[in-house]
């Protein structure tokens, strides 16, 4: 228990950001919060980490923050000041503060901007452990510093008693483990920062984690680490993989702009970065809504019900919305209609095919349905990959109005990807003639429940709804040998 004895660098600690209000101002209220909501699932607070945007606040507003972090922890948990500052001057300043006011140790990141020496970067480490009794933890970030803290340099400064342990952001598992080997017989511990390894960093033995992400899903990051001390290596890699979308969103923009969308989602009024970082030029809106997604598939956000709209069970019927009514389909037609279901539950599709010549009634749907989008059922074209459609040309249609990005990316997302290759694959096959491709087109209806969460589902079953579905649209005789 934090306060009971001497500072151990063990568990799980969330990098908390730093809550601004719309002024820019520090939120105090909703940074006790952001404390409260994650309290009994860690075993400390990291303030005014590369999280919390410490680069963007003066001496005194960091101060502040982590005043507040140890009254309101009371003790109760360990507080890890961040005082890291490009200057030795600015850190020994912080450092003494932490002191004064109670953290329990401090978080001191390697100098940036000016790169000091090797022996600078001793230098500077040995001054700030000479200017305080505090426990000192080292942090290497070279996305953000620019270079690495050497591995020598490291297991130089073990030697002193206050210098604790290392966090390492860097994601370079050969470093973390060197370093652990070289510091292993000392008063001196790793953590990893870098979300996406967690669980091999803690089997090579760092002893916990210091995480962003920990104030998102920290119940997961305690399981994690509680697998890995029982031994249960797979169970944790297993609860790694659940969130391992999400931790690669918050290593890859940065931590404290996605993060903190996740937490305003999430209901916690943490504000949004300061400037000049701001979340539109960092964080696209389809980014957004995967994090939101990824939140609903993990169970930290309740999936809002849509209405799973049937489509009619005429199958000639589906395309009426669209201009081409049932007579288009009859006898004689050169247009064909074929359908097929695949999956399961929430994740069932149901694709339905039109398929027709260029010069056809359906070749003049198709260009309507290209030119003039109707909001909410925009046709997108089917590709392998951006900039690849795929021939014969195929038209996406949705078969129930999108009313937000999230069901967007559920219906676009599997369904351009995954009707390409379904039709890539039947040329391939001999299923569909190869003669066609310069002469047909198609408009393809993606039947699905919007509620639905697991893409890589909705792809398979896409594409196995979409071969069948072509597959039906050829009798043998017409298929290429």
């Amino acid at each position: 228990m934090a306060g009971s004895g001497r500072f151990k660098l063990e568990g799980v600690f969330p990098a908390l950001v730093t809550p601004f209000k719309k002024d820019e101002s520090f939120n105090e209220e909703a940074f006790v919060l952001l404390i409260d909501t994650v309290f009994e699932h860690v075993d400390g607070f990291v303030p005014c980490g590369t999280t919390g945007e410490f680069e963007y606040m003066s001496l005194e507003e960091r101060k502040r923050v982590v005043e507040v972090a140890v009254d309101h922890v009371n003790g109760k948990k360990w507080v890890v000041a961040g005082c890291g500052a490009a200057s030795t001057r600015h850190v020994v300043e912080l450092v003494k503060h932490a002191e004064d006011v109670g953290a329990d140790a401090c978080l001191v990141v390697a100098p940036y901007f000016l790169h000091p020496s090797d022996k600078g970067l001793f230098e500077h480490y040995y001054r700030v452990s000479q200017a305080t009794d505090l426990p000192l933890v080292l942090y290497n970030i070279p996305q953000t510093v620019g270079a690495t803290i050497p591995r020598r340099v490291v297991e130089d400064l073990a030697e002193f008693d206050n210098i604790v342990g290392l966090k390492d952001s860097s994601g370079d598992l050969s470093y973390i483990i060197e370093v652990v080997e070289k510091t292993r017989d000392k008063n001196f511990n790793v953590v990893v920062g870098y979300d996406e390894v967690v669980v091999p960093a803690l089997v090579a033995g760092c002893t916990g984690m210091i995480l962003a992400s920990a104030q998102v899903y920290p119940e997961v990051w305690r399981k994690v680490f509680d697998a890995v001390k029982t031994g249960e290596v797979s169970k944790a890699m297993e609860l790694q993989m659940s969130v391992q979308k999400l931790s690669r969103i918050f290593c890859r923009y940065g931590g404290a702009v996605p993060v903190k969308a996740a937490l305003r989602k999430l209901g916690l009024d943490v504000g949004r970065t300061r400037k000049p970082l701001r979340e539109g030029g960092v964080l696209l809106p389809e980014d957004r809504e995967e994090i939101f997604l990824e939140l609903e598939k993990i169970g930290k956000l309740r999936v809002e019900e849509a209405e799973h709209i049937e489509l009619p069970g005429v199958v000639e019927e589906r395309f009426a919305d669209l201009g081409l009514d049932r007579s288009v389909f009859g006898p004689g037609s050169d247009i064909v209609v074929s359908h097929a279901n695949a999956g399961e539950g929430v994740e069932s599709v149901e694709i339905t095919v039109a398929f027709g010549p260029k010069n056809s009634r359906l070749g003049e749907v198709f260009a309507e349905q290209f030119t003039y989008p109707k909001k909410g059922f925009e046709a997108l074209p089917a590709m392998l990959e951006p900039n690849l459609s795929v021939r014969p040309p195929a038209l996406i249609v949705p078969t129930y109005k999108l009313e937000n990005l999230r069901q967007a990316n559920i219906v676009y997302g599997p369904a351009q990807s995954s009707v390409a290759k379904a039709i890539v694959d039947s040329l391939a096959s001999g299923a569909m003639p190869k003669s066609v491709m310069e002469t047909h087109l198609m408009l393809v209806r993606v039947s699905l429940n919007p509620n639905c969460l697991d893409r890589a589902v909705l792809h398979r079953n896409i594409y196995e709804a979409a071969s069948k579905a072509l597959r039906k649209l050829f009798p043998g005789e017409m298929r290429d040998a």
